[in-house]
This record gives C-alpha cells, structure tokens and sequence, in this order.
C-alpha cells in the first residue's frame, strides 16, 4: 500500500468534533423531506428546543432554535411566564455550557467550514477581546429589550435579533425557502428587510472566512447565555492545576478570545489538549474523562484508554441508531409528515382539477342541487388558484358558531391566515377588523390562526376589540390545505359573490389593497 496515501489519508480525516458537528447538523435538519417540498416541518416535536443555533424556519429543521424560543415568551411576558424556555436553557447551559458551541451547534460549523478557505487570517488581539462583549449588548437590546417592549407596551410579537440580524434566519429560513421552485410566490414578499439582512449575513459570512467563527465570537447571543454557564457545566474541558506550569500555549494557540481554559469564551473544543506538553488537561462530565490526549490522563488505570476506545464505539453505534431512526420519523412515519395536508384544489393535480358539472338534460337522473355550485357557472373547476371555485367547507370558530362557506354566497369573502406569533399577521388584523365593520352584512370575513398554536389565540384575541369571527385550522379542518396555505404568513384570499377566488397571496396587505380588493369583488353580480 502506497505510504504517501496513507499518510494524506490520516492527516485529512475528519476528527472526532467534527463528525459529531456534522452528525448533529444532520440531527438538527433531519426533515429532509422539507428541502424538497419547500416546506417547514409542523409535528408536536417542533415545539422542542435543540440546544444549537438552529433557524426554525429552515425546511430541515425539527425542532425550535432556543434564542427564537426565548424572544417569543419574552415578547408573551403579558399573558404567560416562559418557564418552559427558561427551564430548557438552564438545562442545556448546566450540562453543557459553552459545549454546545464547540461539538453541537450547526452555525458553528459552518463557521469553520468558512474560515477553511485559504486567505490571511486574523489573528486575536486586544480588540477581537473587546468586540466579544459587543455580543452581549445584542443580547440585553435585540433578544430582551425589544421583544419585552414590543410585548408588554404594544402586545405585539417582535424577535428583535431574527428580525434585525440573524444571519440563520436568512441563510436557513429565508434562502432554504426560496430555492425552491415551489416557493417562487415569495419573491414577491421580499423587501428593504430581507435586503439589509441579506448584506448581513453577507459580511458575516466574509468575516467568517478571515476571522475565525467571527458570528460566534462577536455576534451570538445564544453563545453569550451559554458563556454564562462555563465555570460550572457538567462537561467541558477541565486543567490539572497540579500538572500545569502556565506556560500559555493553551491560551496562545485558542482560535476564542479566551482569558484561561473554561472562561466564558471558552467553546470547549478541545483544541488546547494538543498543545499542552504536560497533558495537564482534558475533555470530562464531572469526572469521568470522554477525552484525553494520547497516552491518556497521568495517574489513570492503564486501561482507561482502552475502556474510552470502547465506550465511543458502543455510543456512535447507538448515535447512528437514534439519528436513523430520526431520518425516518420526521420523513415518513411521523404523522404530521404521512398525513401531510395536501392542497384541496391544486390545479396542477388530476384529482384537485375535477370539473363541477350540472347534469345533462335527458340522462334519465335526477341530482341534487349542489349548494355550493348553485351561484357559479357550470365547468368551474375546484381549487384555490384565481379564477378557479374554492372548495367548500365549514369550521367552528373560537364562540362556537359555525363558519360555512356554502353561506356566503352572494357576499364578497376575505380569509386570512394568520398565527399570534407572526408580527405582520397580528399588525394587519385592524385592518380586517375595520374593513368588515365598514361593510358590515354585506361582507363574509374568516381569519384562522395557525394550528402551530404557541399562545393560545383565545387568550390573545380577549384583550381584542375585534369581532372578525376566528378560528383555529386543525388536521380535521384541514383550510391550510383547501386554500393553499403554508407555513409562510400571513395570507389572504379574496372570494367573489359567486365564490370564485380573485385573489390568494401570501404577505402583509395594506387598507388601501383590501379595499381595491373588497370592490373588485363586489362587482360580480
């Protein structure tokens, strides 16, 4: 066997972080199914926190990002205590601080992946120092200040630091969204917002490639948090003070803007183990060593090293059995995934493309007539493009009355998706609510909350003085799929007086639209 390819073969191979970086990127998004269907995962597992820097708007995404978690109960200070937020980042940050960051986070990742490009590097200085406070400034004025402000005096839903900056959010969510063909609708949504974001992540991106993980030193404040935790995780890397003779290398040859081994910078990637001469430290939880530098821990059994050899084989077997298993839940057997709602009147579709028919004179049968097609002309077909006849259904709103579609023949109608989460949703609701008083009895009005419910919408709506009727899509109701919803908020549809849809867009409406489309419905006769 040629030596040389060996020898390249070893220094190349990715090391053990690495793997466990990939593999928990991979575990983070293991909805591969969304990539292709342009769509987010919606199962009860979403409502989870993932202990990385995960955007939950990616379509791979299974789980909650914690910092977006965090921002949504402070922005609900008003009607409800986060305690399941606060409760699941004390966990994370008591059992692994800053490990997360360093073994974990899929942001991380790509930060190493971006600073492999070769260019000069910069290297840390006193002011890299300086600039990694500026992350905790981010995290006092975008992930508290401006949601609880938001919350408390405007009782409206703002992620300041998703909204603002997060470059996650755009690469994963917003990026992950449009690129698929699927989603083209969405171009049409994009604004100065997604622009300035889009620079953002942008210069990130570019300082990444310069500056070791520049997001993660400067920027994150979900590294800022779990920096908090550092001095007393369960798992970090630990120093033998009787073995070391502070000579610095440690400290030196850290790509973080550490002060000490384990201080808040400290992402505990175990980097440090390879320069220190005296093997005075270690990877460890509590006190059992899950890594050590080669010969092992002075002062350990001789088999220790054996033993670690051993446990990592049996924990990557069960590692790769849990992430299969994951591959397969959140892409074929999870129930939010098999019974995905497909769109009642998806034009491109066969079935969803059906003609309404009247029947033929002389065919020697009689039918009943149809109520939903009593006002439309014959060879209408179903669906929930414009021009097409939107299929019929009936939802029972949150005071227990019935919506039927059936009745409101003869009435323009405008539906609205929206969610209590969603900040454009729950800015635009006045504007609804305005319209159908100024048209009261002459105009049928539905909004329906999301069935991704984190407050509950009843809650919510009681400190309203709106009187649209409301409700909540479930897997019975199914509306997200008679009208084409999607994960991407708000929407709105417009029905004529015959039921016909003049119009279905995802994205905010202006008054002055939903009244052009309020008289452009009620000219049909």
């Amino acid at each position: 066997m040629d030596n040389s390819k060996t020898t390249w073969r070893q220094a190349n191979r990715p090391s053990t972080r690495r793997l466990i970086q990939l593999y928990s990127a991979l575990l983070h998004n293991a909805h591969i199914k969304g990539f292709i269907d342009g769509e987010i995962y919606q199962g009860n597992v979403k409502y989870a926190c993932v202990p990385g820097f995960n955007c939950y708007s990616c379509p791979g995404a299974v789980g909650a990002c914690p910092l977006g978690a965090i921002q949504n109960a402070l922005a609900s200070a008003g009607h409800r205590a986060g305690w399941y937020v606060m409760g699941i980042i004390l966990l994370f940050g008591v059992i692994l601080g800053r490990t997360i960051c360093g073994w974990l986070c899929p942001l991380g990742l790509i930060q190493e992946l971006l600073n492999k490009i070769p260019t000069f590097k910069l290297k840390k200085s006193r002011i890299t120092r300086a600039l990694s406070w500026l992350k905790y400034v981010l995290l006092a004025v975008f992930v508290i200040a401006i949601p609880l402000w938001y919350g408390l005096a405007h009782d409206m839903p703002l992620p300041g630091f998703c909204k603002y900056i997060c470059p996650a959010g755009t690469f994963e969510g917003a990026i992950g969204l449009l690129a698929n063909p699927g989603n083209a609708d969405l171009f049409s949504m994009l604004n100065i917002l997604f622009t300035r974001k889009f620079v953002i992540m942008l210069i990130i991106g570019l300082a990444c490639v310069f500056c070791y993980r520049s997001f993660c030193r400067f920027i994150c404040p979900l590294g800022a948090i779990y920096g908090l935790f550092n001095r007393f995780c369960l798992v970090g890397v630990r120093v033998d003070e009787s073995r070391c003779n502070g000579c610095g290398a440690c400290v030196r040859n850290c790509g973080m803007d550490v002060r000490h081994v384990g201080d808040h910078e400290c992402i505990h990637c175990s980097k440090c183990m390879d320069v220190c001469a005296q093997k005075a430290i270690s990877l460890k939880a509590g006190k059992v060593t899950l890594k050590a530098t080669e010969g092992g821990v002075p002062g350990e059994p001789e088999n220790a090293s054996s033993r670690r050899r051993n446990a990592g084989k049996i924990a990557w077997g069960i590692a790769l059995a849990v992430l299969c298993f994951a591959l397969l839940w959140f892409n074929l057997l999870d129930p939010a995934v098999k019974n995905a709602r497909k769109p009642a009147g998806n034009s491109t579709s066969a079935e969803s493309s059906a003609v309404m028919e009247t029947p033929q004179a002389g065919d020697g049968t009689e039918a009943e007539p149809s109520t939903a097609a009593e006002n439309t002309a014959p060879a209408v077909p179903v669906g929930y493009d414009v021009g097409m006849q939107l299929a019929d259904f009936t939802i029972t709103c949150l005071d227990g009355s019935e919506f039927h579609l059936a009745d409101t023949r003869g009435k323009p109608t405008i539906i609205n998706l929206w969610a209590t989460y969603c900040t454009p949703c729950v800015q635009e609701l006045p504007h609804f609510n305005e319209l159908y008083h100024e048209h009261e009895g002459d105009i049928a009005m539905l909004a329906v909350h999301s069935s991704i419910v984190v407050d509950d919408p009843g809650e919510y709506l009681a400190t309203k003085d709106w009187t649209i009727p409301f409700a909540v899509d479930t897997d019975d109701d199914m509306i997200w799929g008679v009208v084409n919803g999607s994960s991407t908020m708000p929407q709105t549809i417009v029905l004529d007086r015959n039921g016909i849809v003049i119009y279905n867009q995802k994205g905010s409406v202006t008054p002055e639209m939903l009244a052009a489309l309020y008289e452009q419905a009620a000219q049909t006769a």
